[in-house]
């Protein structure tokens, strides 16, 4: 274990276990090396840490050791850790599906969604008023019934964002096909990237790479990482 002063939580003392910090850096030395073998510099890649089902402690654990990038996908487990870390300096993201008659409450403490895949959720945020930056999830398998929109819809989805003035279109995201390599998948993803471009020239980030693939999505031109356990760990069972 490892002793750490938050530097905005009052002098909070936080104990950081070894193997975090090792995983951490591990993960973090594998995105510079994986930006370097792409020409692409570090910073231009945003490490999310997606912390499901794992304690508050954790994301405090976390914060010490420089993160400040958290995601969720319920919100009846965020909205707590949210809550009782509020006096972090934290991003939340919400990568998880997202039900129209959560927007609100998500939106009190996640202000990108990284989900969107259909015109009703857009408007379900856009009636909060809530300022929000989103993400267009899609489907890149042949299965209708996967989360995402179909490609061949993304550009009028694009549109509907486009028209709502309290949100941004940040990019697209997507989770590479179980039976395809990441590389190709994420390939797709980026050419899917440069075609929503032509009608939202600033929606230049992609929302791409996991745990096990984040390296081919960084090489695909992912500027957004969602990385579970080669940070967290073993994820604890569902409450």
């Amino acid at each position: 274990m490892t002793t750490s002063t938050s530097p905005n939580s009052c002098a909070e003392i936080v104990t950081i276990p070894v193997d975090l910090a090792e995983r951490v850096e591990s993960v973090l030395g594998r995105v510079a090396d994986a930006c370097r073998d792409a020409a692409r510099r570090p910073d231009e890649v945003t490490v999310i840490a997606v912390t499901k089902f794992h304690s508050a402690s954790l994301i405090r654990q976390l914060h010490a050791l420089g993160i400040r990038n958290v995601g969720e996908n319920r919100h009846q487990d965020a909205a707590p850790k949210a809550a009782e870390l509020a006096h972090l300096d934290l991003t939340w993201h919400f990568v998880g599906q997202l039900q129209s008659n959560k927007t609100r409450a998500v939106l009190s403490y996640a202000r990108i969604i990284h989900s969107v895949d259909r015109p009703s959720l857009v408007r379900a945020l856009a009636r909060t008023e809530e300022p929000c930056e989103v993400f267009l999830e899609v489907n890149l398998t042949d299965d209708p019934g996967r989360g995402g929109v179909e490609p061949d819809a993304l550009d009028a989805l694009a549109e509907a964002v486009l028209a709502e003035s309290s949100i941004r279109l940040a990019g697209v995201m997507a989770v590479a096909p179980l039976d395809e390599s990441p590389r190709s998948a994420f390939a797709r993803l980026r050419l899917l990237s440069e075609r929503l471009q032509r009608i939202a020239p600033e929606a230049t980030a992609i929302s791409a790479g996991m745990s096990g693939d984040f390296p081919d999505a960084i090489a695909e031109g992912a500027t957004h990482l969602r990385i579970g356990t080669a940070i967290t760990g073993k994820r604890p069972a569902a409450p």
